[in-house]
């Protein structure tokens, strides 16, 4: 034990356990490596991802670093609720991209991201906001989680805190370079088999360890009212409404859900969806209870740090060899997020920039390729780098957080309204964001009819959010009256309620105000779009020919 007392393990032992976990890792990589890697297999596995795989790699991909630390924190602050609405709504996530995808993938069979339809749809400037937010999502996602390996090294053995960013680093790096996405894919099934066989273990052991069911219970006294009220406004307006909006913004907006919604075969979409969504709430949930079981056994987190809570609970109450496998979970939950990452970048970089934009009417399939494995090997640079500042990372993930959530609507909608144009895309977006910006930093005084006017923006936003999930599960009718009922009741109860939590007035804000612009710049236009264009403007690049350029580019986007 150390000073403040974690398990502390020799340097040879974790340097053990790292090569164990990253060099079998790479083996694994070898039993799927090809002499000669195709962009399709590169990108997207051949749009030939089975069940098993997509779900286990839907899971994994999304069970990361914070998943640990945020869900434990959630559990430790808002009492018996915490863990559901961290986990609930994070696997409601998964769930909601599903009836959507259906749609992606048949407009745009052979597409490798979102941002190829959406630039088949309106061109470049549409396709770049979106390319642009999930670049910028990505990398803070990789630095996020060599940041939380760093941490975990230096908190568990006498390496650096720099030693363990690094590791993870090239760790992942070596394994994801050659075959990219499939690679991914591939080491998730293994990854996501160990975090539930471990998590099976430890999450009862630390429980049995405290005294039982009996001591959790005895210790539900020592909480406060809201704390111990599993339906308590407080954990709903703090945590439960905030992420719920935000993860629906994400399930749009990331591409390493979209990357998998493309690589799954199209059968299989609804199943592979649904089975992550259950997976992933039921282990997320379960590692919150840890931060719950901290509470009630009065655990005070050291220094503060509520990402000290899981180690410590491990520590203090299992064996060295339960603290070893813990250590192997969250190297497996961060690294399985990190490849994912790296693919999403190249697949983005490769399709989005590169073979949309920069060599549209002949891209280079090995160009491609090298193209991607650069992107791998400069994004993975940069996240290491950042993960060795104290930058705030919150700031930055609440502008990307803000980003989706203003794109939410104009993607969705793009796929079924023939009206929408790329400046009704574009402008929205814009809009949206600035608006956001003022009431997320109330960058103008909340009162009066200021706050009123942010207030009927967030209730429209929270009939968008309601009537998109109707829509998307139940059709075009059922998702207006949706939309309309849950409106009208926010506009009555929540003006004069909701200015008490501005972070999700203005989560929801970026959803009322790019759909309010989006939907009147459409009603002004008079053209049709014909969607049978987008599958002709997005195929796969190793078999592309030289067209002819009016099937590639939209109208939109010529010059």
């Amino acid at each position: 034990m150390n000073e403040n007392g974690f398990a502390q393990f020799s340097v040879l032992t974790i340097m053990m356990l790292l090569i164990a976990f990253y060099g079998g890792t790479y083996l694994l990589t070898l039993l799927i490596r090809k002499k000669e890697e195709d962009t399709s297999g590169f990108m997207v596995a051949g749009h030939n991802v089975g069940f098993g795989m997509g779900a286990a790699s839907m899971t994994a991909t999304w069970i990361w670093a914070a998943s640990f630390y945020a869900a434990a924190t959630s559990g430790y602050t808002y009492g018996v609720s915490g863990p559901v609405h961290y986990g609930l709504w994070g696997a409601l996530m998964i769930l909601f991209i599903y009836p959507f995808g259906r749609r992606f993938r048949e407009l745009a069979p052979n597409g490798h991201t979102l941002g190829e339809l959406i630039h088949a749809r309106h061109g470049s400037s549409s396709q770049l906001i979106l390319a642009g937010s999930n670049i910028l999502g990505s990398v803070i996602s990789l630095m996020v989680n060599f940041t939380a390996a760093g941490a975990l090294v230096s908190v568990l053995s006498p390496l650096s805190f720099q030693t363990g960013v690094i590791i993870a680093g090239v760790g992942v790096l070596s394994y994801t370079l050659t075959s990219g996405f499939r690679a991914s894919v591939f080491t998730d099934f293994a990854q996501l088999v160990a975090l539930m066989a471990i998590a099976v273990v430890i999450i009862p052991a630390v429980l049995f360890s405290i005294g039982g069911p009996s001591v959790m219970v005895d210790g539900l006294e020592n909480l406060t009212s809201q704390q111990a009220d599993f339906f308590s406004v407080d954990a709903i307006m703090n945590q439960g409404a905030p992420f719920f909006v935000a993860v629906l913004a994400y399930a749009i907006g990331n591409q390493t859900i979209s990357q998998r919604l493309f690589a799954v075969r199209e059968k299989h979409i609804k199943r592979t969806f649904v089975t992550a969504t259950l997976g992933y709430g039921a282990i997320v949930i379960g590692l919150g209870m840890i931060g719950l079981m901290a509470l009630t056994v009065g655990m005070e987190p050291v220094n503060g740090n509520m990402n000290n809570l899981i180690p410590q609970m491990v520590s203090e109450y299992l064996p060295p060899a339960f603290v070893a496998l813990f250590f192997v979970l969250v190297i497996g939950a961060l690294s399985s997020t990190a490849d994912s990452d790296l693919s999403a970048l190249s697949t983005i970089v490769m399709a989005d920039i590169y073979g949309k934009n920069i060599a549209r009417e002949n891209p280079n399939p090995k160009v491609m390729l090298l193209v991607g494995r650069i992107t791998m090997v400069v994004a993975t640079a940069a996240g290491l780098i950042f993960a060795s500042f104290s930058l705030d990372i919150l700031v930055m993930l609440v502008f990307v957080g803000a980003l989706w959530g203003a794109i939410v609507f104009p993607v969705i909608v793009s796929c079924y309204w023939d009206r929408v144009t790329n400046a009704a895309f574009t402008w929205s977006v814009v809009v949206a964001m600035a608006l956001f910006c003022i009431a997320r930093f109330e960058l103008l005084e909340m009162t009066g009819a200021t706050v009123l006017f942010f207030e009927v923006l967030a209730s429209v936003g929270a009939a968008v959010v309601f009537g998109l999930m109707a829509f998307g599960f139940f059709g075009r009718t059922v998702g207006l009256i949706v939309g309309a009922i849950s409106g009208a009741i926010m506009v009555v109860y929540a003006t004069g309620f909701l200015r008490d939590y501005m972070v999700l007035t203005a989560s929801l804000t970026a959803y009322g105000a790019s759909t309010i612009v989006c939907t009147a710049m459409a009603l002004f236009n008079k053209e049709r779009f014909d969607f049978d264009l987008i599958k002709q403007r997005v195929g796969d690049y190793d078999n592309a020919t030289d067209e002819d350029e009016s099937t590639m580019i939209p109208e939109g986007a010529r010059s």
